[in-house]
Formats: C-alpha cells, sequence, structure tokens
C-alpha cells in the first residue's frame, strides 16, 4: 500500500516548516490534497457543470490511482478535512488559494459554489502554521488555475470569467512587498461562462525551459514573452485538446522533465517525452474528464525546492 493510500481523510502532519513555492516545475515536496467525498461522488451534474452522472466508484479508484502517483514522486502529502459538507469541487484544490516563498494567499473563487472551500484552506494553514500573506477580498476574483509562475520574482495572470482586474489589482499589492511582479493577460470566451477554462487550461510548465501548451488559445503577448525567455512551447493537436476537453494540456510537474498526466491521449504524452520527459498517466475518464479538472487541479503544491 502506498503513503498516499495509508494517509486517510483529516490525518494529520506535525511538521511546522516546510512551505514556500515559486515555480512550477521544481521539486514538489509537499503538497495538498482532498479527496472525493460524498459531495462529489453524488454530485447532480447540471448543478456543478459536470459532463454526465458520476461513476463513484471507478472515480474513486482513479483517484487512490492518481494520489499514490503523487506519493511515488516523493512528495508529502498533507490530506485536508474531508467532512461532508457538500463541495462536490472541493478535490480541485489548486484554485482556492495560492503559495507564494513567504505564504499563501487566500483566494476568491470566480465560481460561487466554489466560495466556501476558502475556509477549508484557512483551516489547513492554520494547522501547518503556514503564514497568510493576503486575501482577495469582494469585488475581487482570483482562482489558482488562473495564475503561472515564470521565474521566482515574476508571476502571470490571466483575466478570465474566473478572475477579473479588481483581483489582480489586489494581488499586484500582495505580492509587490515580496518582489514579484504581476504580468497580466487575457483568455478568450471560447465556451462561455459556464465552463471551466483557465490559463493553465491553456499552457503546463514541464520545466524552466520547456511549456506544453495549446496554441490556438494561448495569449499572443504571452507567447512572445515564452520566446523573449527562450522557452520552447511543445504544441498539444486540436483533436487531443478537443478529445480531452482541454485535459491533455492539465499536468502536472513533480519535478523538471517529469509530471503526471491524464491517459489516452498519445500524441501529447509523446510530445513530452520527445523533449525527454518522463510522463506517468493514469486514467481519468471517470474522474477528470467529466468534472472538468485535471491533475494540477488536483493539487495544491505547498513547497517545491
Amino acid at each position: 500500500m502506498s503513503p498516499a493510500q495509508q494517509a486517510g481523510p483529516g490525518s494529520e502532519s506535525t511538521s511546522t516548516d516546510g512551505f514556500g513555492v515559486a515555480s512550477m516545475t521544481d521539486p514538489l515536496r509537499r503538497v495538498a490534497m482532498r479527496r472525493p467525498g460524498r459531495a462529489t461522488r453524488e454530485a447532480d451534474p447540471a448543478r456543478w457543470h459536470y459532463a454526465g452522472p458520476l461513476d463513484a466508484g471507478r472515480l474513486v479508484r482513479q483517484y487512490d490511482a492518481f494520489a499514490a502517483s503523487v506519493a511515488d514522486s516523493g512528495a508529502e502529502i498533507e490530506w485536508m478535512d474531508a467532512a461532508d459538507d457538500g463541495l462536490s469541487d472541493s478535490i480541485f484544490v489548486f484554485d482556492p488559494s495560492f503559495m507564494t516563498p513567504a505564504g499563501a494567499i487566500v483566494l476568491r473563487p470566480g465560481k460561487s459554489l466554489r466560495r466556501p472551500e476558502v475556509a477549508l484552506h484557512e483551516t489547513l494553514y492554520q494547522r501547518l502554521r503556514v503564514p497568510v500573506v493576503g486575501r482577495i477580498e469582494p469585488p475581487g476574483l482570483a482562482e489558482g488555475g488562473d495564475l503561472l509562475w515564470i521565474d521566482e520574482t515574476t508571476l502571470a495572470a490571466a483575466r478570465s470569467f474566473r478572475t477579473n482586474q479588481a483581483g489582480i489589482d489586489q494581488l499586484k499589492d500582495i505580492l509587490a512587498p515580496l518582489g514579484i511582479r504581476l504580468v497580466t493577460f487575457d483568455l478568450p470566451v471560447w465556451n462561455g461562462s459556464a465552463a471551466c477554462l483557465h490559463l493553465l487550461s491553456v499552457i503546463s510548465p514541464l520545466d524552466r525551459d520547456l511549456v506544453l501548451v495549446y496554441p490556438r488559445l494561448l495569449p499572443v503577448a504571452l507567447r512572445q514573452l515564452l520566446r523573449d525567455r527562450g522557452i520552447r512551447c511543445l504544441e498539444a493537436s486540436d483533436e487531443e485538446f478537443e478529445a480531452s476537453n482541454g485535459l491533455n494540456l492539465n499536468v502536472l510537474a513533480t519535478a523538471p522533465r517529469r509530471c503526471i498526466a491524464v491517459d489516452g491521449f498519445a500524441h501529447t504524452a509523446r510530445l513530452m517525452r520527445d523533449a525527454g520527459c518522463a510522463v506517468t498517466c493514469f486514467a481519468a475518464d471517470a474522474l477528470c474528464m467529466p468534472c472538468e479538472g485535471g491533475p494540477t487541479c488536483l493539487t495544491l503544491p505547498l513547497w517545491r525546492r
């Protein structure tokens, strides 16, 4: 049995240090996750914008396999409380808060059904004694999926249906004293406000000089910034992006050129492997595909170094 399966819902850590993130690809040392509870297993697809009824048994088995891959990468998993609170999306822990080198920023999700999840993250940080360096307040909106480290002092943010200008302005004020510059890009309407298009839906860093992108939806100014920085772009195909609803792009880097991806998209996996990446794939057709959330969404990096 893997460490991920040995740790149960609500299990606690006695660690009081080991936090800080300023990269999307540095080795993942510590991560928070939340197992699928009753709210997720029995979710109303119409209310939560899921693609049809969920197969709860397969969903949980696929989640366990993913968690085992995260643990096998060497990351310590901090399990968030799995109380029956009706928060179906709460397994996608990347969005309600964001880690910086100095501590966490508590965000304010653009999807109103997700805003109660913020309290779960505040409880996590209190338990782990991780400082909170700022909070996004109304009318600001910001989700983790719209935030991307370019380097240790540059964070990209996307204006989207989930992150607004007021949220971006507040993020700038929080980050400036930390010496972190925020650069902003706009995402397209794509499939509308009900769909989940984050910045990390169209780009996944694999190393400091390598990213996986879907070029049709990548902001032009961001593409130019990547070129100016000498960052190589691997371009995913239209066919696999459409077949996966964008989740072939949702890749979790556990270390430089080491990543976890959803299974079933051979062209995307081959692109990464041909670029020197070690890719671990897991079955996700009952977990990620219907719920519009992939490996990055399912994890909240607490410590990378």
